[in-house]
């Protein structure tokens, strides 16, 4: 990373850091760990996603099996963003003063990793349960095993944050200010993300992997449904063997009692839910350097976030020229589109390996964001392209006048999509990392606590995704319906994403995080 321009304002920000702040917190030890350590530590993150490739690839039909209208649907998928804003600062918070013996995040990641099988348990045998407590089979909607499923899907997403926070918290520590090994570790993150999306859509496209546990198929639960336990079985002893295997190898000095107090000096005193005054405090001391991170991590999810709500849509609709329900050019689409995703995770975890490498080879980490993000906002861009090239050269069989299913794309129109997809994989590698290494870094040099910097953070994540959920359908409304809008409005906010982050986003100088992280301070 880029050295600050002057050792007078090297000094500057010494002395600011050794101001003591309201989100100052005892600092783990200063040596990084082995590599080896953090690499088991980041293969959490494929249990955690693995979880995740099913609930997208398969739990919209399954909701429409229990009777939830499609608009509904939609709301349900709010929860995630929701339990985000206020999960993980509250998890981040209490896991920075966590005085157990065993640590002060792996308590969160063991308690993260029950309530997430409970949650794939209500999830998965939702049917079940519901016919068990008097739901109807002959009618189109299950009020009660809706009720089971709505709970245990917000237990899942809660449980998901509080499983993610603590482990790039712990990350964090493990990397003890050590900027490279920071990156690294957030890196190695992404890549286990990728290696669970690729083994969750492998899992979620065998139609047959139910065979394996005969149980799953019931009167009240299909084939379909029948493959989703499957699937969630497999989820869970995956989370299982890697969150087991972290807990056991990685061990954490726990934390003295008396140094996790927050007195009402340090702003601890705010009344009963201390780690939202703690929150008000951090935003209230963000210098530049975090402000304009969460700027342009905002900026860059409000880009994100529609091609990931509906990039499957995109290929079934635009591409493939199918309507929701209605013949099979829309269901063609969606499982081309779910191998776009198998494509770009693929990418995805390809690129997660190189980002270190990537770095120093365009001349830092901003640049690296920046750069990505003009790429991002090419391919959105493309979309409409595609589409139109799409819709020109659309063909229906001879002889029904258009009254049928169009025929499947020319395989150039098919080569281009799946390309946007793949390629794609390249800046989403780059938003699962650059942006939690540079909270890591900045929060170790202030001082500060990498759960609740990180909570921080996500709230720049999370609070875009819900401007997106609410606002992107009347926005795509206005024009027509169709989901290039949102791409065209995701596409300029790519752009600006990455003009902020050439110019302005600043990076600390590599031989300050460890010097800085041993006296504390201001929140920078």
């Amino acid at each position: 990373m880029e050295p600050l321009s002057s050792t007078k304002q090297i000094n500057n920000n010494n002395n600011n850091l050794a101001k003591p702040s309201s989100l100052h917190v005892e600092t783990q030890p200063l040596e990084p760990s082995p590599l080896r350590k953090i690499m088991v530590v980041a293969s959490i993150a494929a249990g955690v996603q693995f979880g995740w490739a099913l609930q997208l690839s398969l739990l919209t039909p399954y909701v429409q099996l229990l009777g939830i209208h499609h608009t509904w649907a939609a709301y349900i998928w709010l929860c995630g963003p929701i339990s985000g804003m206020l999960v993980q600062p509250v998890v981040g918070y209490h896991s920075d003063r966590c005085t157990s013996r065993f640590g002060r995040r792996r308590p969160f990641i063991a308690a993260g990793s029950i309530a997430v099988a409970i949650a794939v348990f209500l999830i998965g045998y939702a049917a079940d349960l519901g016919h068990s407590f008097g739901d109807n089979l002959d009618k189109k909607v299950r009020p009660r095993a809706i009720g089971i499923f709505v709970v245990g899907f917000w237990i899942l997403d809660v449980a998901n944050n509080m499983l993610q926070g603590p482990c790039r918290a712990l990350l964090g520590d493990l990397c003890a200010g050590n900027q490279r090994k920071t990156r690294n570790a957030n890196a190695f993150f992404s890549f286990f993300m990728a290696v669970g999306n690729v083994l969750g859509y492998a899992a979620g496209a065998y139609s047959k992997l139910y065979h394996v546990f005969p149980f799953t198929k019931t009167e009240a639960c299909n084939v379909y449904c029948a493959n989703l336990k499957s699937c969630f079985f497999l989820s869970i002893a995956l989370l299982t063997v890697l969150a087991t295997a972290a807990l056991i190898y990685v061990k954490e000095t726990p934390l003295i009692a008396e140094k996790a107090v927050v007195t009402a000096e340090d702003g601890g005193s705010n009344g009963g839910m201390p780690c939202f005054g703690q929150l008000s405090g951090a935003f209230k001391e963000l210098k530049r350097p975090m402000w304009i991170l969460l700027l342009v991590t905002c900026l860059n999810w409000i880009a994100w976030f529609p091609f990931l709500l509906f990039d499957t849509d995109w290929m079934g609709k635009e591409v493939y020229g199918g309507t929701v329900g209605e013949g099979h050019a829309y269901d063609m689409g969606v499982r081309a589109g779910a191998l776009g995703l198998m494509l770009n995770s693929v990418v995805l975890g390809a690129t997660s390996l190189g980002v270190d490498i990537l770095a120093r080879g365009v001349g830092g980490v901003k640049r690296l964001w920046g750069i990505v993000n003009f790429l991002l906002a090419i391919c959105l861009g493309l979309t409409v392209l595609v589409t139109k090239l799409a819709q020109h050269s659309r063909q229906y069989a001879p002889g029904t006048g258009g009254l049928q299913d169009p025929l499947p794309p020319s395989g150039g129109i098919k080569a281009g999509a799946l390309t946007l997809f793949s390629v794609l994989g390249i800046p989403l590698a780059i938003t699962y990392s650059i942006p939690f290494a540079l909270a890591s870094i900045f929060s170790s040099t202030s001082g500060a606590g990498q759960g609740l910097s990180l909570g921080v953070l996500n709230l720049a994540i999370v609070i875009p995704q819900m401007f997106v959920s609410v606002l992107s359908g009347p926005w795509d409304a206005l024009f027509g319906g169709g989901n290039l809008p949102a791409f065209v409005v995701g596409a300029v906010a790519a752009l600006a994403s990455g003009i902020l982050s050439m110019i302005l986003l600043p990076s600390p100088p590599p031989d300050m995080a460890k010097s800085v992280s041993a006296t504390g301070g201001g929140f920078h």
